[in-house]
C-alpha cells in the first residue's frame, strides 16, 4: 500500500525546500520513498490532498505518563489508552515514564515495558523518573520511596529492562550519582539531571560523567539567579545537552520557552509531561500513589498544591511555541528529532527518503489532520 501526500509544506526532510507549499511525499513500504516539489506526481494506492498545510516528522515524547484516564504505571491496557490519546493528537512514537515506585515494582514495570517494546516498536522504551531524586524537590514523587541509587538496585532494573530503558532521572548530589550515572550511560541509557537541588558545578559534573539531559528544565530544581546559575544554565553553556521543556503555559513562561529557543533552539525537546487526565475531564486522579485535582486542566496534588505532571498533548506544545515566534520548523525538531537523538535513536524524527514514514499532516492552525506511523494511518 502506498500514499501519496501532496499540496504541503514538507518539513524533516533535507532534499525538500520547507518553503515550499507545493510539496509531496510517497509512503511505500513503510517508508519515505521519494519526495518532491511540484511537477508531475508519482502514482500511489491512496492520494491526500495536504490542502497547502503542513507535513512533519511524527513527535517524539520522551517523558509522559499518560492520558485518557490511564497511566503507564498501569500496564498494557491502560498504556494502549492513554497512547491513543496522544497518537490522534500526533505523537507516533514515545517513551514511557514510570513514577517512583518500590524498585520491586519498578523493575516488574520495566520488564513490562520491555515485553511491549517487543511487540510493538511505537513503544520506544521506558524512562525512569525517580525513585533516584531529592527529597527537597520530589514534585509528585513519594518522598517515602526516593532513595540514593545502589549498584544492586541499577543492575536490576537494567536486567529487567533488557536494552529498553532510553533515560533515566537522577539527582546527582546523591551518594552513588556518579557511579550510578556511569553505569547506565555504559548501558546505552541517556541519564537526565532533574528532580535535584545541585548547582551549576554539580550539573557540570554530572554532565561530564555522562548525562545528557535535563528532566523538565526549570521545575523541580533550582532556578536561574545571577549568583546562583543552577542547572538550566550549566544544561545551556554545554552542546552535549538537551533540555526537556514543557510548554503548556503552566510549568514555565511561554516567554521564557521563547527564550530558551532563542539560546540553544536546536537542543530543546518538547515533552509533554502528560499524566492521566491528558485528553480527559477535570476532576480527582492518582499519580503514584498521590491524590491529584485537576481545575481547568491544571494538575496539582491535593496534599501541598505541587504541580503534579500536565494535561499537555504534543500538538498543543506545537502551538503555543509557535505562537510565541518561534519558527515552526525549529518547533516540529523540538519534537522529532531532538527527542529522537537524546535517547539514541537517530533513524527517527525525519522524513527523509528512507525514513520510516511517521507523518503528521497539520492544517494552517497547526491542527492535527491526519497521522500516519511507518505509513499507516493511524
Amino acid at each position: 500500500m502506498s500514499t501519496l501526500v501532496h499540496s504541503v509544506r514538507l518539513l524533516g526532510c533535507a532534499s525538500v525546500n520547507s518553503d515550499r507549499s507545493d510539496a509531496w511525499a510517497l509512503f511505500e513500504g513503510g517508508s519515505v520513498a521519494r519526495a518532491g516539489v511540484g511537477g508531475d506526481l508519482p502514482t500511489a494506492d491512496g492520494v491526500v490532498d495536504g490542502g497547502n498545510g503542513c507535513l512533519v516528522p511524527g513527535f517524539i515524547d520522551i517523558h509522559g505518563h499518560g492520558g485518557a484516564g490511564a497511566s503507564f504505571d498501569d500496564g498494557p491496557e491502560s498504556i494502549a489508552t492513554a497512547r491513543a490519546v496522544h497518537r490522534a493528537h500526533g505523537t507516533t512514537r514515545a517513551v514511557l515514564s514510570l513514577i517512583t515506585a518500590p524498585v520491586d515494582d519498578l523493575t516488574a514495570r520495566v520488564a513490562m515495558v520491555a515485553d511491549l517494546c517487543d511487540a510493538d516498536p511505537t513503544v520506544l522504551g521506558s524512562h525512569l523518573e525517580g525513585p533516584f531524586l531529592d527529597p527537597g524537590h520530589k514534585g509528585a514523587h513519594t518522598e517515602s520511596l526516593l532513595r540514593a541509587p545502589d549498584a544492586a538496585s541499577v543492575d536490576r532494573l537494567l536486567e529487567a529492562g533488557r536494552g529498553t530503558i532510553r533515560q533515566v532521572t537522577i539527582a546527582p548530589e546523591r551518594q552513588g550519582a556518579f557511579e550510578a550515572i556511569r553505569r547506565f550511560v555504559d548501558a546505552g541509557v541517556a541519564v537526565a539531571v532533574g528532580h535535584t537541588n545541585a548547582d551549576a558545578d554539580t550539573s557540570r559534573r554530572a554532565f561530564d560523567a555522562g548525562a545528557t539531559l535535563i528532566t523538565h528544565a526549570f521545575n523541580a530544581m533550582p532556578g536561574i539567579h545571577h549568583r546562583a546559575p543552577g542547572p538550566v544554565v550549566a544544561a545551556l553553556r554545554d552542546e552535549r545537552v538537551t533540555l526537556e521543556v514543557i510548554a503548556d503555559g503552566v510549568h514555565v513562561d511561554l516567554e521564557l520557552v521563547a527564550t530558551l529557543f532563542a539560546v540553544a533552539g536546536d537542543r530543546i525537546a518538547l515533552i509533554t509531561d502528560a499524566m492521566a487526565a491528558a485528553g480527559s475531564r477535570d476532576g480527582r486522579y492518582e499519580l503514584g500513589g498521590l491524590a491529584v485535582r485537576v481545575t481547568d486542566g491544571v494538575a496539582r496534588l491535593e496534599e501541598g498544591g505541587a504541580i503534579a505532571g500536565s494535561t499537555l498533548t504534543q500538538d498543543g506544545a506545537l502551538r503555543h511555541v509557535v505562537g510565541t515566534g518561534v519558527p515552526l520548523d525549529v518547533a516540529s525538531h523540538a519534537l522529532s528529532r531532538r527527542p529522537a537523538h537524546a535517547i539514541h535513536r537517530d533513524d527517527l524524527g525525519t522524513l527523509d527518503v528512507g525514513a520510516l514514514a511517521d507523518a503528521v499532516l497539520l492544517d494552517d492552525a497547526l491542527v492535527v489532520r491526519r497521522v500516519w506511523v511507518a505509513g499507516h494511518d493511524a
